[in-house]
This record gives structure tokens, sequence and C-alpha cells, in this order.
């Protein structure tokens, strides 16, 4: 990270928007993050996304083994820009990467399987899997998961659409962390990292701005 880079950009956006940059990156995260599974409707994804950038989730990941398709910039509402979204073609992959990078994986289930949400507790670093709207979660993530979680219900209908409950969970694992003792917070590099990124998306001459900065040294 060249934290003189970053200084000469931020000359380029208004105190403002650099203040509330630095308000946000105070509260992301990085110790919980959220999976969807071949979800097949482009807002199912795009609300999670907008969940998670709401409530500080800084990373998302999503699988498409099945359904490649583009996230609807529309309802994301802009908030992909500020989630960093890592993208596979198999549910293998994606779970061998987040676990050799530390995560422990929680299968979400819409029944009586694993602990209620009150009952869960994050000790670690925790990836939450949500599936496709028909289908749910695949054998691949039931069978590789650590733990699982649901949401109790006292009601006629047993099952939420997909980003109904991704908002429930994200927000209610969001806010446990954050009243715990765990370091859920970003390291400085890694603020100084996403802050750089947020500003090469906000400025469109960015390309020439960088070389007119290494060409100046």
């Amino acid at each position: 990270m060249d934290l003189k880079f970053l200084n000469y950009l931020e000359e380029f956006i208004s105190d403002d928007r650099l203040r509330r940059y630095n308000e946000v990156l105070s509260k992301r995260t990085r110790f919980i993050t959220a999976a969807i599974e071949d979800v097949y409707h482009l807002h199912n994804t795009s609300a999670v996304i907008r969940s998670c950038d709401a409530f500080g989730i800084q990373d998302i990941h999503v699988i498409e083994e099945r359904n490649r398709r583009k996230i609807d910039r529309e309802i994301a509402l802009g908030s992909q820009q500020w989630v960093n979204t890592h993208r596979y073609h198999s549910t293998e992959d994606c779970i061998d990467s987040l676990k050799e990078s530390g995560y422990e994986i929680v299968a979400t289930m819409p029944h009586d399987k694993g602990s209620i949400l009150s009952d869960f507790v994050i000790k670690q670093r925790s990836c939450f899997f949500f599936g496709s709207e028909k289908k749910g979660l695949t054998d691949t993530v039931i069978n590789k998961a650590d733990k699982f979680v649901h949401i109790p219900m006292v009601g006629f209908t047993q099952s939420l659409n997909i980003s109904v409950s991704a908002a429930i969970l994200i927000q209610y694992f969001s806010s446990q962390i954050r009243s715990s003792n765990l370091y859920w917070q970003l390291s400085e590099i890694e603020k100084n990292e996403i802050k750089l990124n947020w500003i090469k998306h906000q400025l469109k001459d960015f390309p020439l701005i960088k070389e007119r900065f290494y060409n100046a040294i």
C-alpha cells in the first residue's frame, strides 16, 4: 500500500466525503461474511449485497455454479461499489478458499437443524451460507458446514425470502460481534486498501491522476 499515493488521492475528494469514508471504515468488518449459492433471481443477490453494506460487512461471496448472471445494479443501489464481491464457479472452491482464510462455515437452514438465532454465539471468523430460492443449500455446503443456524418462526409461514433471511442474520450477528470482546475491526492496512479502491471508483480520471503522480516521483 502506497500511503503517499493514497494521501495524494484524498486531495481530489471533499473533506465531507473523506470523513464519511473514515467513519464507515471504522465500523466495517471482515470477521463475519456471507456467501450466497446459486441464487436465481438477481434482485435477491443484489439485496443481500445491499444488506452487507448497510450493516458493515465488507465482503460477500457469490457462487454461480449454475446461475451465472450480472448483479442487478438498480436493486443494489450502488452498494456493489462499497462491498468486495468475490465470485466463484463452484461451491467447493468457495468453501476451500474461506476455510484457508480461517473462516468457520455456517449453514443457514429454514427449519430446526442447528442453533436458533439467539443461541448462536460467534467465537471465530464466520461465513454464513444462504441457498437458492427453491432448493436451499446444496449437500456440499451442508456436509462441509461446521455449524448450523436458523431463524425461529411461530406463524404459518415456515420460510423467508433469502434476502430477508440474510438481512436478519447479518444485522443480528454484526451487532453481536460489535458488542463482544472480539477483534472484529479492519486493520489499518485493510482500511487504506479499501479507501483507495473507493476513491478510485469515484474519480473518472483515475488512470491519468495515477500516471501524473508516479511520473512526478
